[in-house]
């Protein structure tokens, strides 16, 4: 049983460091000479980052997906501490619902954010205001966390439906 708690401990862990890692770094769409993610753009050549500001067409599109982004974090977190309370306040043999609710919470707003970025993300590139051409490039690793994310939410918030607590 103890095993089962560590391994679901650090699955949990996991799954927020990779919520962090996503919404923070600047790697949602890359190319040979720039990246950007949903907080600024970067040119690789002037070393210079522009932030992304109501001034871009799609501004309301990226600001979905800082949201949406952020409430998956706080809520991954979240679940984390209620699981941890209810890992000492539950009875013997209850579920881990309102933990299980929140991680599933968490992976809907994940999967929001990257389901509009997938959807908009030819509008928010070939958009002429950008110092730089990115409308070449591809998604980057932190689009692919994002999406890992989702799945390791998603499995954790179902273990914790499935999972009673016990001795």
């Amino acid at each position: 049983m103890l095993i089962l708690l560590a391994f679901i401990i650090v699955f949990h862990i996991t799954s927020a460091a990779l919520l962090f890692i996503s919404t923070i770094d600047n790697a949602w769409w890359v190319g040979d000479n720039f990246s950007t993610d949903v907080w600024r753009i970067c040119d690789m050549n002037t070393s210079t980052c522009v932030a992304i500001t109501d001034q871009f067409q799609e501004y309301q599109s990226i600001q979905a997906v800082q949201a949406t982004m952020i409430l998956s974090t706080i809520f991954c977190c979240v679940a984390f501490l209620v699981f941890i309370l209810q890992l000492f306040r539950l009875k013997q043999g209850e579920r881990f619902v309102l933990t299980s609710i929140i991680q599933l919470l968490s992976c809907l707003c994940v999967m929001i954010a990257a389901s509009i970025y997938t959807d908009r993300h030819e509008e928010l590139h070939k958009n002429n205001q950008y110092s730089t051409e990115v409308s070449k490039g591809q998604y980057g690793y932190s689009f692919v966390l994002a999406w890992i994310a989702f799945a390791f939410t998603l499995i954790s918030g179902v273990m914790y439906l499935v999972l009673r607590k016990r001795k």
